[in-house]
């Protein structure tokens, strides 16, 4: 039996990750449970699922928490309770799905605690690759990518040779604009935004689909997971979302991962590697899909993804920047404080006055974050 914790129990992925594991009773527990304020939700969970050691994001959270609990569950809040489920458990599989920068510290906790990583939290590679690689060569551990394009191009090196690897690409379905114009844009409003054509994601991931952002931590994720520089690293339009990524080798063949849009597959592959079971996703039809379709990436019409190569390329907190500028911008339009395409402005504006450390510690990547939070708050 494997023993879980999962961190962003309630969101989109972690709900997806528990209705995996409750497909599997006999093969999985649940050791931790980490979410923020979707108190009943988490209520739920805890009842099925009963974890040993609970966190949420306050301290008035907990208390709330505690009296509707078992006694024989911990309860912690905050950052320190997000490292305590995250570490502090009997689970050998940490599956991080909370959502943004606040992964980095439960994630490198985990490691270093030696649990092996499920990863869905992207920005933690972005903000600190060199030093999340690095524990894990340390450690010993597996960190295993959950999000569909980096587990569609896990699947497709499995057995291959990478000195025969010549490069491989993500596929974008584009997002909630993407037949829009530029000028189209300019009016479009967070309702719009938030409707995603082809998957079910939260919030925050929605508008980073649409801006391409989401695209952009995607390659910069790539990089650190599958040690590729960024001109072997691609991405292409694919509206239909069927081809989730693909490989080329150095003989001109092509391997591609496709499947009906579906998290619960990569993350269960995640979760039974290496081995396949049973899954609840509808099997793919080509003869009903009939038709795919691709488009080059134009980085005019999306800026934030050519601004995220550029910062990728230069490394060091660059990308630390870029992630936490989107962040700020992100939460702002979703506020209705500006609107859709100042996501951009603010982003480009940050990384303009951005002085950039090349090889930065911890501290040093702390520090660039909340000072490009504080900007970003501002422009």
């Amino acid at each position: 039996m494997k023993k879980l914790s999962v961190l962003g129990s309630t969101g989109s992925i972690g709900t997806q990750t528990l209705d995996v594991v409750s497909k599997h009773p006999e093969h999985f527990q649940i050791e931790g449970l980490a979410a923020g304020a979707n108190v009943e939700l988490l209520l739920r969970q805890v009842h099925q699922f009963r974890p040993k050691k609970v966190s949420v994001a306050t301290k008035e959270l907990a208390e709330q928490v505690k009296t509707q609990v078992s006694p024989g569950t911990e309860i912690f809040y905050g950052n320190e309770g997000l490292v305590e489920v995250a570490a502090g458990t009997d689970a050998d599989t940490v599956v991080t799905a909370v959502v943004g920068s606040m992964g980095l510290h439960s994630t490198l906790a985990a490691i270093e605690a030696g649990k092996h990583i499920g990863l869905a939290n992207k920005e933690t590679l972005v903000t600190a690759g060199h030093l999340v690689t690095e524990a894990i060569k340390r450690k010993g551990v597996n960190m295993l990518p959950i999000d569909s394009e980096h587990s569609a191009i896990f699947q497709c090196l499995n057995g291959e040779r990478r000195d025969d690897l010549a490069g491989i690409t993500l596929t974008a379905s584009g997002g909630s604009f993407r037949d829009l114009t530029r000028e189209q844009l300019q009016s479009v409003t967070v309702e719009d935004a938030l409707k995603h054509p082809n998957w079910s994601m939260g919030a925050k991931i929605t508008i980073d689909s649409a801006t391409m952002v989401n695209k952009g931590l995607e390659v910069i994720e790539a990089h650190w997971l599958f040690g590729l520089p960024y001109e072997q690293i691609h991405v292409l339009l694919h509206p239909e979302s069927i081809i989730h990524s693909f490989v080329e080798f150095r003989d001109t063949s092509i391997i591609a991962q496709l499947g009906n849009p579906d998290m619960r597959v990569p993350i269960q592959y995640a979760l039974t590697y290496p081995e396949r079971w049973d899954s609840p996703a509808k099997r793919l039809s080509l003869a009903e899909v009939g038709k795919l379709h691709f488009r080059e990436m134009d980085m005019e019409r999306f800026p934030c993804l050519r601004l995220a190569f550029e910062c990728g390329k230069m490394g060091g907190t660059a990308t630390t920047a870029f992630n936490a500028a989107n962040e700020v911008a992100v939460g702002r339009f979703l506020n209705r404080e500006i609107s859709f395409l100042q996501i951009e402005d603010i982003i480009e504006e940050v990384l303009d006055r951005h002085a950039n450390i090349s090889n930065p510690q911890l501290a040093d990547i702390e520090e660039c974050d909340r000072n490009t939070r504080l900007l970003a708050a501002k422009l």
